[in-house]
């Protein structure tokens, strides 16, 4: 599968204008709540340049009040290709946030060859924490998986389910911050079995500026699968990525460019070496 780049950045541009109806919506409704000032985490510092917009962690910051951001993945991983495209919208205040992400798979590993949209997931996230000079962020996710690929080649697991994880965030320094993540996926009927997953990540970002960061982050995976027995099988997996971020910063807009350079190890199975493009597209559409 050739992925065609402009086109794909062309394609989050035009999606980003077209949520500028539905953030206007929200705007008509007031800003209800805004992030509140703290002496120790202020817009000054190089930490603050870039801060939601990592490859495999999940940050804990939603979009301020009429701020909407569109980004996609491409991630390759052995002989496998992965591309997700996500959006997420403040719902009345930074409090709430709503998102959705489209998966999309190119799988050639393990003498199969498969291709098609995964399984789409339907996201909610609530800011419990603002960040603050003792506190970090924290914005826990529920969502909802949507069986739309398809299980018979690999692209889909056939089952709806859901999936949770908690976020924490910290600007430690006036150049470092610290994302912890931990979470679960559970499949309610996979040939009668109900398989869940758990994931445990963290990640340290340096900004070298405002407009470049250097970022380390790790994931562990313990994957719960059912074979052709019905039995569930779990595998461990761990992925170590470093990467670097780059942003283009406008009056209302920020892009954001990235790379990764992610190495996933399994049991009994040689390191899976991958690349991850990153780009993102954040524009605020009220003042």
């Amino acid at each position: 599968m050739k992925l065609n780049v402009p086109l794909l950045a062309a394609a989050i541009i035009c999606s980003v204008y077209s949520a500028k109806a539905f953030a206007q919506n929200q705007g008509n409704r007031g800003d209800q709540s805004t992030r509140p000032e703290v002496s120790d985490v202020t817009n000054d510092r190089p930490a603050k340049g870039i801060q939601d917009n990592s490859f495999l962690v999940e940050e804990a910051y939603n979009q301020e009040p009429g701020v909407v951001q569109s980004f996609a993945t491409m991630r390759g991983q052995g002989r496998d290709r992965f591309f997700a495209f996500t959006q997420e919208f403040p719902v009345g205040g930074q409090e709430h946030q709503l998102s959705y992400l489209l998966p999309y798979a190119y799988l050639r590993s393990d003498g199969q060859r498969a291709r098609g949209v995964g399984d789409v997931l339907f996201n909610y996230r609530y800011q419990a924490l603002f960040e603050s000079d003792v506190t970090p962020a924290f914005a826990p996710r529920l969502s909802l998986i949507v069986p739309t690929g398809r299980a018979s080649i690999g692209t889909g697991n056939g089952s709806f389910g859901f999936q949770g994880n908690l976020p924490f965030s910290k600007i430690v320094t006036d150049r470092i911050t610290l994302h912890a993540n931990a979470g679960l996926t559970s499949l309610f009927d996979v040939q009668d079995r109900r398989p869940t997953s758990f994931n445990l990540g963290g990640s340290i970002v340096y900004a070298a500026t405002r407009d470049l960061n250097i970022l380390l982050e790790t994931v562990g995976e313990r994957i719960a699968t059912v074979n052709a027995t019905g039995k569930i099988e779990r595998q461990n997996a761990l992925t170590i990525s470093p990467g670097a971020r780059y942003a283009f910063n406008f009056s209302d807009t920020q892009i954001v460019v990235g790379v990764g350079a992610p190495v996933t190890f399994e049991r009994e199975k040689k390191p899976a070496f991958g690349a991850i493009f990153y780009l993102s597209v954040e524009s605020k559409f009220i003042k």
